[in-house]
């Protein structure tokens, strides 16, 4: 089902997908903090016409109801209205993936020059952040991807336990590695993301497996960070888990996915013809119409070679150290406790990321309980907020 409002979208700008799946209470404080964004003035004074678009998929609560109601104040009282369009999508099968494929071949506006992916549980509460991220690709033609720098809702609290600690000191050491890219929040060149289609089964780690074609030039040159791009001052908040239980549920989970990144980028697409490679995204939508459990049976011989749960793919065990090598030495003393404890959690999670993908299962994605961020208040404060308790699904970078 497709309910929308928009203007005259023919020369659309910008086109910004959130994409949501039962997120009925985290998407009011997501969108309010979304329609303070700076980009929609910026972009209305130079004419720019941008479209918003909820893409619900397989929600079975009032994800879309809540969105409806609220692009449709929007329509009527946001000053920029005249430049804005508004959609949502709602799509009866449930998947991220699916989802993602939906909104960058089928519902984004054709015209479109550039896409934004944005979680329904994020909030922004950098007023500039989107306009940053847009900045950087307008000004930088060899970045083929703006990214913000996310932030746990955590480090925002003036007193933290000893295992926030460990969170956030685990957050610094992954953000040391180059050409980050979190899935929660980035802005793509639309023709980059038209080339690229998520396989079905991929599943756990989207982010992981964009970032390796974008850098890559899609698989025909050696790694380029630069095509990835930092916005200065554009940030995001998420809500990190901290319980033992989630923690180990997340790393199996990022674990599966970049097995079946390492499998897809560094052996089986690597292979492929010149042509196919340029012609990524026709390359797997063939191979899901012609084989669909084709990249199941890529796992199922990969695991008949690599008998061991550490040889799930290179650096499984080590990337943590080898991450924590590129901090000064006063910032590698103070993380080293959660290098340690990460290398610990990865090792004992790998083994049952092993076990589960060797029962042909690859779409785990695990529920946790989190707790509702509220959005900045109306007068710019940053600070997100912790509301009452609520369940929420999982994800992070």
């Amino acid at each position: 089902m497709m309910s929308e409002s928009r203007n005259d979208a023919g020369d659309t700008y910008v086109s910004l997908g959130v994409i949501a799946w039962n997120e009925e209470e985290a998407i009011r404080p997501m969108l309010e903090s979304l329609f303070r964004q700076t980009l929609f003035a910026e972009l209305a004074q130079r004419h720019r016409k941008c479209e918003v678009l909820c893409v619900a998929n397989g929600c079975t609560d009032r994800t879309s109801a809540v969105c409806a109601e609220i692009f449709d104040r929007e329509k009527r009282t946001n000053p920029t209205a005249q430049f804005l369009s508004f959609r949502v999508a709602d799509l009866s099968e449930r998947g991220k993936l699916n989802a993602w494929n939906q909104f960058v071949h089928s519902l984004s506006c054709p015209s479109a020059r550039f896409l934004f992916l944005m979680d329904a549980d994020i909030l922004l509460h950098e007023k500039a952040t989107l306009y940053r991220m847009l900045e950087v690709l307008e000004r930088d033609l060899q970045a083929s991807v703006a990214v913000d720098a996310p932030q746990k809702d955590i480090y925002f609290k003036a007193r933290r336990s000893w295992h926030e600690k460990l969170s956030l000191a685990a957050a610094e050491v992954t953000s040391s590695a180059q050409a980050q890219l979190c899935a929660q929040l980035y802005c793509i060149r639309a023709e980059v993301a038209r080339n690229i289609y998520l396989p079905k089964d991929l599943f756990a780690c989207e982010d992981g497996f964009i970032k390796q074609i974008v850098c890559t030039d899609f698989l025909t040159e050696e790694v380029f960070p630069g095509r990835i791009r930092l916005a200065e001052g554009a940030q995001h908040t998420f809500e990190a888990y901290t319980s033992p239980g989630a923690i180990f549920k997340n790393q199996k989970r990022q674990i599966i996915g970049q097995t079946l990144v390492h499998l897809l980028v560094d052996e089986y697409l690597q292979a492929l013809p010149l042509p196919q490679r340029l012609q990524l995204a026709a390359t797997i939508k063939e191979h899901e119409r012609a084989n669909p459990p084709w990249l199941k049976h890529l796992i199922r011989d990969h695991l008949r070679k690599k008998r061991f749960f550490w040889q799930l793919y290179p650096g499984l065990l080590t990337h943590r150290f080898n991450a924590l090598a590129r901090l000064t030495l006063l910032r590698r003393l103070r993380c080293l406790p959660a290098a340690a404890a990460g290398s610990l959690v990865t090792f004992v999670a790998a083994y049952l990321a092993h076990k589960t993908l060797r029962t042909g299962s690859t779409d785990y994605w695990p529920r946790a309980k989190r707790v509702g961020l509220k959005p900045p208040d109306p007068d710019g404060n940053r600070n997100p907020v912790l509301t009452g308790a609520r369940e929420l699904n999982t994800k992070t970078c």
